[in-house]
């Protein structure tokens, strides 16, 4: 029989078999997902008598193979080979149901009076989108003894997927849709089984890689380089014991016992008769007192003229506690000039202004600064300030004092005496025993022009015009802060600046001369005999100065006395806080380090006097039993490293004595 017209012509090498011998079977190829059987089921009639109700089996020609609907099969890949189903030869099975039927390729037309063969079921139908499978005819060499061969159904309205035969045997779907066919993937167990190696090699590298880094953390903190560094408790350097508490620094005087024992004048007397008979001191001028009952308490020559040095500071201070404000501040301004584009710098005193950067102190803590008082101009003036000028006005006379040497000016401790310098015309604004320049106003002048951008005009001193504009202003610290520090480091232009200072306010001249008498005349005013004193500075620099050891210790007595006892003592009080204390502070700091001197250091606090064969003391101490005494020690004709010493011994002798 002819092939069907509706049949695909697939290439293939297989021929129906024409032998009566194997009853017109037709070869089926591997499909795939099926397992080839090891022998052909036993066809009908071969081996087995057929009921008489049977029809006749077809002929070769008359074969027709049966393709199932394209699905997948969830068993394997497409292309492996699916098993036939084997059946009973005597029972055929039930028809699939519709929803699992077999698309089937149309049979042929019987002849006339030809019954149809058996129908027989198939095999199990794969479920929707399983692989299909598909019959295709082939010769076998054996019948397989029990299985039947699948009865062909009714033909079906679907027709078959086109299959492929590849040249390796292979079927593979014919169509635009395989090629786009994603492969099924992986069997889950075969994806776990490869993945598990894999996680267990990750992890042994890993806990290989945090060992290695414990190992090398481990290594490193050992050292005692780093341990050190970062205090580990296995550093070397580790501190065996509790960290000790700082001490805590008290700079304020220790109040005085109100029921300490009176010392004697015979105590006090025997106390000193050693010290004081020292031949380094040269000629020799002394005075205890004690300050609570006024009484003297040992006197050498308190009366005796002799230079004070540096103590002259000591008058020129409490003139000034006496007769200003506390809270006064010197001030340096700026006003316009005779043009919008000219400024005049105007200097009120205040040498401590600072030209380091703001945020930054000199040796004078809490000074106002240049930086600040040039901004300030800028902002006032739009920075229309092409040129400068500066007014100095505020002082008059010399420059430097009688008795002053020539090479005092400059020098170390002192410079030119003028209202307007920066820190303290020190060229290290942090270090007080640098070198001082030359020309302090002019300096002043010519970093101000600088910092506004402008340039100092030809004329650079000038008298500022009465009611000009004001274009920027700063203040120095307070009268008191400044008495304080130049006592401690015994800074003589800061008192000569306060000596002329206290001369303006009663109307005298600011100059040597000028503050030098209103000094004399504000102590006397205030009950304190300067006869026969001789000043010609505020600092104490001048060879010409003479002065008693007794105005000495009765201005330090007023300000030691009890609260309420002498009006003075309140003005005065500022005194102490500025006196240096022994081997702690100013020009006491490398003092009282020998034997002799040693019991006096932190309980004596002195201000200095030294020139050349000058050397004075004059200060408070607190005796061993708490007791306040006042003192003024004043040598002249000595040795300044000899006398010094001997100066300490005797003070010193003052703390360790009872003295009753």
């Amino acid at each position: 029989m002819p092939p069907h017209e509706d049949e695909p012509l697939w290439p293939s090498d297989d021929s129906d078999a024409t032998s009566e011998a194997d009853g017109g079977a037709t070869a089926h190829l591997p499909l795939p997902g099926k397992q080839e059987p090891s022998a052909r089921p036993e066809e009908p009639g071969e081996g087995t008598q057929r009921s008489g109700s049977q029809p006749p089996p077809e002929s070769a020609g008359e074969r027709t193979q049966f393709l199932q609907p394209w699905a997948r099969q969830p068993q394997g890949p497409p292309d492996q080979p699916q098993p036939r189903q084997s059946e009973p030869a005597q029972q055929p099975r039930p028809q699939p149901e519709a929803e699992s039927a077999t698309a089937y390729l149309p049979l042929p037309e019987s002849p006339a009076g030809q019954s149809r063969p058996e129908q027989r079921p198939g095999p199990a139908q794969p479920a929707l989108g399983e692989q299909p499978t598909m019959f295709v005819p082939r010769v076998t060499d054996a019948e397989p003894p029990a299985e039947q061969r699948p009865v062909v159904p009714p033909a079906g309205i679907v027709h078959a997927q086109p299959m492929r035969i590849e040249p390796s045997g292979e079927l593979r779907p014919d169509g635009p849709s395989a090629e786009n066919e994603a492969p099924p993937a992986a069997p889950a167990a075969e994806t776990a089984a490869e993945t598990e190696p894999r996680r267990k090699r990750r992890g042994l590298i890993y806990s290989g890689a945090a060992l290695v880094l414990v190992i090398v953390v481990g290594v490193a903190l050992a050292l005692p380089y780093v341990s050190n560094r970062l205090g580990l408790p296995w550093a070397p350097n580790l501190p065996k014991g509790d960290t000790p508490e700082s001490p805590t620094v008290n700079l304020a005087l220790q109040a005085p016992s109100s029921t300490a024992a009176t010392p004697t004048s015979s105590g006090v007397g025997s106390a000193l008769a050693g010290p004081a008979a020292n031949p380094a001191l040269g000629t020799l001028t002394g005075i205890v007192i004690d300050p609570a009952t006024g009484s003297t308490l040992w006197n050498h020559n308190s009366g005796q003229l002799l230079t004070p040095a540096s103590t002259t500071k000591l008058l020129t201070t409490s003139a000034a506690l006496l007769q200003l404000d506390h809270g006064l501040q010197l001030t340096t301004k700026v006003v316009q000039g005779s043009s919008p584009d000219t400024a005049i710098l105007v200097a009120g005193g205040d040498i401590t202004l600072s030209a380091l950067p703001q945020g930054k102190d000199s040796v004078y803590q809490g000074a106002a600064h240049l930086d600040t008082l040039v901004n300030q101009v800028k902002q006032a003036s739009g920075g229309t300030i092409k040129k400068v000028q500066i007014d100095l006005s505020a002082y008059t006379g010399a420059t430097s004092a009688p008795g002053w040497a020539p090479e005092d000016t400059p020098s170390t401790y002192a410079t030119q005496i003028v209202p307007g310098m920066l820190d303290g015309g020190m060229t290290d604004p942090n270090n007080d025993e640098s070198k001082r320049t030359a020309n302090p106003a002019g300096d002043l002048l010519q970093t101000f022009a600088q910092r506004m951008g402008a340039t100092v005009a030809p004329a650079s001193t000038t008298t500022a015009p009465q009611g000009a504009k004001v274009l920027g202003e700063v203040k120095s610290a307070p009268i008191t802060e400044l008495i304080a520090h130049l006592l401690e480091r015994s800074d003589n232009e800061l008192a000569e600046v306060v000596s002329r200072t206290t001369a303006i306010s009663v109307g005298k001249p600011a100059s040597f001369a000028g503050g030098a008498q209103t000094t004399l005349d504000i102590l006397s005013r205030n009950g304190f005999d300067v006869s026969g004193v001789s000043l010609n500075d505020g600092s104490g620099l001048s060879t010409l100065n003479k002065v008693p050891a007794r105005l000495l210790a009765q201005l330090l007595s007023v300000a030691a006395a009890p609260d309420g006892k002498d009006p003075r003592t309140e003005k005065l009080r500022p005194l102490l806080e500025g006196l240096p204390v022994a081997g702690g502070s100013g020009t006491l700091s490398d003092r009282y380090g020998d034997p002799n001197s040693s019991a006096g250091k932190g309980w004596v606090r002195a201000k200095t006097g030294t020139l050349s064969g000058v050397n004075t003391l004059a200060g408070v101490v607190l005796d061993k039993d708490g007791r306040v005494l006042t003192f003024a020690l004043m040598s002249n004709g000595s040795d300044i490293a000899a006398s010094r010493p001997a100066l300490d011994a005797i003070a010193a002798n003052l703390r360790g004595c009872g003295c009753r």
